[in-house]
């Protein structure tokens, strides 16, 4: 669809709004509200689709300034009507994920928030702490995000105790199981010594403890610890008596005071200033605090303008049951609560409980308590929510002040919001490589992170040349914007405020004349940052800037550097391993990298290749039985 740039609003063409309100269905549905360049800049639900659209344009409807300044702009709208009032609320979802409407409220992908992942898509589902969000695999459960990430960490150590998991990520052997098998804390997964169906089973017990049902769990094992002592299978049910006792452990110290512990509720409550709102969400069941999340959202803007008109309770309404929304759309039946508290009123109250009862089984109800025991608790979910807040603003406060101290330091016309650091590793030329790192508001963003192979044939083992090395990083970074001058700079999320080299003059000069051979330094701002003294170089001074180590536009840019070096040696030390790991390979004829992959792949270490038989090489996929056989021959030479 492609609207006109001469469109006029719908409100200045009454005739054209009436006749597009008339189209809207009374159905339920999402509607998607568009500007005259054609973005959508609102998305929204309802289970009447007509009646909810037409309030945004009704003289005597009250709109807050936030609102009533997206209604000015739409001159178009569109909807998609859906079977239930469930599927409206997923879909509305997955519409905002998708286009970050200007005027919704938009949680941020934080990434200092840890989940617990389990891959059911797997045969044997691995557990593990991340901090990205991976969508890819529908089977695959994330809970989270946790606020305390050391306690996460130590909650799943004891997992791994109380219950059998797998406890490496590779096997340490390939023909038997390792000590944690003997002593039982594995089951033996790598020797297929337990199947498929019978780990799940132990895995859905850990999964019990993050879906807040470890009182459900207590009681599950120890009708089987009854039954195995029946049974006089003392040993098993003393290993279930010390599955309990560990379980128990895990919540001792969450006790909750409420009137009644038999209820699962979830509290939720934020804190918010200018620009962000801090969620927390407490879990608790059977009156134990058995979780605490944290979300971060993008307060809409003109919200906290003075003028606005909108209460305070109605945009935290929103931002509450955006979280809401967000939280329980991939929650299995049993981790939905039959009671949510919230700090302020949802603007859609019986659509999300509706949503939730029928997913549930069991009627949910989502209320804002005013007194008594459950407004205390929304109390201190709130305090814990401005607590977050200020450390929040602490940290946007001090690189707020870094990044003015910088911009100061180097006489930048703007703060350098995105700034990017390059780096190589080497030994001695060998497997040279190189780093480029990324600080958004002086926030390490590695999503927008690289790694780069050094290509050129003249760095080879015994000659390394850092000058090109990072002369060529710089050119293939930049090189689509050299190729194609109507590429796009201003406003570019991808385009760096600001490059830093790790290195002196030598370095900073290599980059410049490549720069300048790709027409592009008069656009971009370089700096080296030397490592003795700290001492930052301009392009074309050959003495460094007067500045103090302590400064902190320095320390940025040091935390910017140790963070390239980093990556950088990390990356190198991974690629030096892969060569030694193939060295050998490499001598054999035929033996392509594609294959040296399977055959690693296959069994782990080139000293299980050398034990194998040509029979079990040839079972590698790609491996041919004549192939096989060479290989066999060149580890055993006649």
């Amino acid at each position: 669809m492609t609207t006109s740039a001469q469109t006029l609003p719908l409100i200045k063409e009454p005739e054209r709004l009436e006749s597009r309100l008339a189209e809207i269905p009374p159905e339920p549905g999402v509607y998607m509200m568009r500007d005259r360049s054609d973005r959508i800049i609102y998305i929204g639900k309802s289970r009447k689709l007509r009646s909810r659209v037409r309030s945004y344009f009704r003289e005597s409807q009250k709109l807050s300034e936030r609102i009533a300044t997206m209604v000015r702009q739409v001159t178009e709208i569109e909807f998609i009507v859906t079977d239930t009032e469930a599927e409206a609320l997923a879909l509305e979802a997955n519409l905002i994920k998708q286009h970050q409407p200007y005027f919704n409220v938009l949680l941020k992908d934080d990434k200092k928030y840890p989940y617990v992942c389990i891959t059911w898509s797997e045969d044997y589902p691995r557990i593990y702490i991340t901090r990205k969000r991976q969508l890819g695999k529908e089977k695959d459960k994330y809970y989270g995000p946790y606020t305390d990430s050391h306690l996460l960490r130590e909650i799943l150590r004891l997992c791994k105790r109380i219950f059998p998991l797998r406890q490496r990520p590779q096997p340490l052997f390939k023909d038997r199981p390792c000590l944690n098998y003997d002593i039982g804390r594995c089951p033996g997964v790598c020797q297929l010594l337990i199947s498929p169906e019978e780990y799940r089973k132990t895995v859905q017990k850990v999964a019990m403890v993050f879906q807040g049902r470890s009182s459900e769990l207590i009681d599950i094992l120890t009708e089987q610890m009854h039954k195995q002592a029946e049974a006089l299978n003392f040993e098993a049910a003393a290993r279930i008596r010390d599955q309990i006792a560990g379980l128990k452990s895990l919540n001792a110290d969450q006790k909750v005071s409420l009137p009644d512990d038999t209820v699962s509720r979830d509290a939720i409550a934020a804190s918010a200033d200018a620009q962000h709102a801090c969620i927390q969400l407490f879990q608790i069941r059977a009156g134990q605090l058995v979780g605490r999340l944290a979300f971060i959202a993008e307060v809409p803007p003109l919200s906290s303008s003075p003028q606005a008109g909108e209460s305070e309770g109605g945009l935290m309404g929103a931002i509450l049951q955006r979280v809401l929304e967000e939280h329980y759309q991939t929650a299995d039946a049993v981790e939905i609560p039959t009671e949510i508290l919230v700090q302020h009123e949802l603007p859609d109250t019986e659509i999300l409980a509706d949503v939730l009862t029928q997913r549930k089984g069991r009627k949910v109800t989502i209320v804002a308590p005013q007194r008594q025991t459950k407004a205390e608790l929304i109390e201190m979910v709130e305090r814990n929510a401005q607590y977050e807040l200020q450390r929040l603003q602490k940290l946007g406060d001090r690189n707020q002040q870094a990044m003015q101290d910088l911009a100061a330091i180097l006489d930048l016309p703007d703060l350098p919001h995105r700034i990017e650091g390059y780096d190589i590793s080497h030994i001695q030329g060998s497997n040279a490589v190189a780093s480029q790192v990324v600080f958004v508001n002086g926030i390490s963003a590695k999503q927008h992170y690289r790694h780069y192979k050094i290509k050129n044939p003249t760095v080879t083992t015994g000659h390394s040349d850092d000058f090109a090395s990072l002369a060529e990083v710089i050119c293939r970074r930049f090189r689509k914007y050299a190729e194609n001058p109507q590429l796009s700079r201003i406003g570019n999320p991808d385009w760096p405020d600001l490059i830093m080299i790790d290195g002196g003059k030598g370095q900073l000069s290599a980059v410049v004349a490549v720069l300048q051979q790709m027409n592009l330094l008069e656009d971009l701002r370089v700096i080296s940052l030397a490592k003795r003294r700290e001492e930052i170089f301009l392009p074309g001074e050959s003495e460094p800037l007067s500045t103090e180590s302590e400064q902190p536009g320095v320390q940025l840019l040091r935390r910017l550097r140790d963070e390239a070096h980093r990556f950088a040696v990390s990356f190198h030390r991974q690629q030096r391993s892969d060569k030694l790991k193939r060295s050998r390979l490499d001598e054999i004829p035929g033996l392509g990298h594609y294959r040296q992959k399977q055959l690693l792949g296959h069994f782990r270490s080139v000293d299980y290749i050398r034990q194998a038989t040509p029979a079990q090489i040839a079972e590698v996929p790609g491996i041919g039985s004549r192939l096989a056989q060479e290989i066999y021959d060149y580890f055993h030479p006649a």
